[in-house]
């Protein structure tokens, strides 16, 4: 089965290269694609350089900063034109542990969507403010609470879709970033029957360079919960969607 990793990128200069050759260690026969938003600090050159070498690396360049939730999009779309059965996301930053992608696509065998869960045994977060935990922990919390989405880390960015079912939502509709993108993706696979399963893994804090957290992704994703419950269109694109899945 064909696998892809997608990683967003911008101004991850610092990070990538290694990442790179990380993830090619942990799964050497996985495809790998950077999206990146056009990185002043020449991230996107440094790939091209390993790119030479290497057909399995590709990379699409954004002319700006557009956001982690239309990367992702854009990334997918790629993946499900180029015919790849499983695709991954994760972070530029060695937050998420290259050496963990091996569990995920073990899980994916039975499964749909699996998640490198930071809440599903206790909690997995290392040097992380207390301030920044308790807002995580917290918004998956409400995000439960509100649409009763069976998951315990519902915003958590590393994770692995069955490509089947990325394939009937619209990608085009999905404008969101940060904790409102993972949010709605896995509010969307939940609504269509994907099987979910959440593996433990540890989360540690980023290596090097700048978190992209900021107040408008949270207020963002405070008023997503309360759209996905109620909103008629949502509510009618899913449906639509898994009717056409059911059908095929």
């Amino acid at each position: 089965m064909k696998t892809i990793v997608i990683i967003p990128t911008f101004n991850e200069a610092e990070n990538i290269v290694q990442l790179i050759e990380s993830i090619k260690s942990a799964l050497p026969s996985t495809d790998i694609l950077i999206v990146d938003d056009n990185s002043p600090d020449g991230t996107a050159n440094l790939i091209r350089e390993k790119m030479k070498g290497d057909e399995k690396i590709h990379l699409i360049v954004r002319q700006k900063k557009m956001g982690l939730g239309t990367a992702y999009c854009d990334g997918f779309k790629y993946a499900l034109e180029q015919g790849f059965d499983y695709i991954i996301q994760m972070d530029a930053d060695f937050s998420h542990n290259p050496q963990e992608l091996p569990r995920l696509v073990d899980g994916i065998q039975n499964a749909d969507l699996v998640i490198g869960s930071r809440y599903i045994s206790g909690v997995n977060v290392v040097n992380w403010p207390l301030s920044r935990l308790m807002l995580s922990y917290g918004a998956n919390l409400y995000t439960r609470m509100i649409t009763c989405l069976p998951i315990k880390d519902g915003t958590g960015g590393f994770k692995c879709f069955n490509a089947k079912y990325l394939n009937y939502i619209d990608l085009d509709q999905i404008h969101t970033n940060g904790y409102g993108f993972q949010i709605e993706m896995n509010y969307k696979m939940w609504k269509l029957g994907a099987r979910i399963k959440e593996i433990p893994i540890i989360f540690v804090d980023r290596r090097s360079g700048e978190s992209k957290m900021n107040k408008s992704i949270i207020f963002e994703a405070m008023w997503l919960v309360w759209k996905l419950k109620f909103s008629p269109k949502i509510r009618s694109q899913v449906k639509t969607a898994k009717k056409k899945l059911l059908s095929n």
